[in-house]
């Protein structure tokens, strides 16, 4: 049995071990993410290879371009297999837009979410962008711009999503990295949750990549967030 809400990011330096390990976790989550690094070294193949597997592919792109080349970028991941693909909420509107009416031209289409502010940037490293300020309500400001323009929803922190949450609504389809269960090195990440802060926060998709990945013993670390994911699951039935 699947945990549709949980997906690994199948971050590997060569086709073969990525493929190794998306059938290794495929029988145990609801999505498989493939990110820039093995698309740009294996192109869109890749993703119908592991779409094939069983779980859906997020394919994590983070597209952010004029509008013409992110619309037509869209068309091309959807022809891929793809059933999630992801843009920057700050390329703007039009851009955005584009997006949404590239998918939209597929009839099976994938779901376009934007990244508001990604995990790795808090409030420190705001201070020297155009943008500085408080992580939480810039990433609140965005989300409310990608519902405007029609997207399924927004890639996130945990922190941001109460907010999120109350300017988008509960259909407001939230995908949430920087998983880190306890005990878990936080890497490069600056925001970051546990399963279950993440999942009590309003979480629909948690991405987890190297507290699984990188774990001594990746089938235990696996089954020990799933296992988090459904005891929160079980305690509001």
């Amino acid at each position: 049995m699947r945990s549709e809400r949980l997906c690994v990011a199948l971050d590997y330096p060569s086709r073969t071990e990525l493929l190794a390990a998306a059938r290794r976790f495929a029988p145990r989550v609801g999505w498989l993410k493939i990110g820039l690094e093995a698309f740009v070294a294996e192109g869109p193949s890749l993703v119908s290879e592991v779409a094939a597997l069983g779980p859906r592919v997020f394919l994590d792109l983070k597209l952010h371009d004029i509008p013409n080349t992110v619309g037509r970028a869209v068309a091309a991941a959807a022809r891929s297999g793809a059933s999630l693909v992801n843009v920057h909420a700050s390329g703007g509107r039009a851009m955005l837009v584009a997006a949404r009416e590239a998918a939209a031209s597929f009839d099976t289409r994938p779901r376009v979410v934007a990244v508001t502010l990604l995990t790795s940037i808090d409030a420190a490293a705001l201070a020297d962008l155009p943008m500085a300020g408080q992580p939480e309500a810039i990433a609140r400001r965005l989300a409310r711009l990608t519902r405007e323009c029609g997207l399924d929803g927004v890639v996130c922190s945990a922190s941001d999503l109460p907010g999120i949450r109350a300017s988008c609504g509960a259909d407001f389809l939230t995908v949430v990295p920087g998983i880190r269960p306890a005990g878990a090195p936080v890497g490069d990440q600056k925001r970051t949750a546990s399963p279950r802060e993440a999942i009590e926060a309003g979480a629909d998709i948690l991405v987890v990549g190297r507290p699984v990945t990188a774990a001594a013993d990746p089938d235990e670390a696996l089954a020990r967030i799933v296992q988090e994911i459904e005891s929160v699951g079980s305690e509001r039935t």
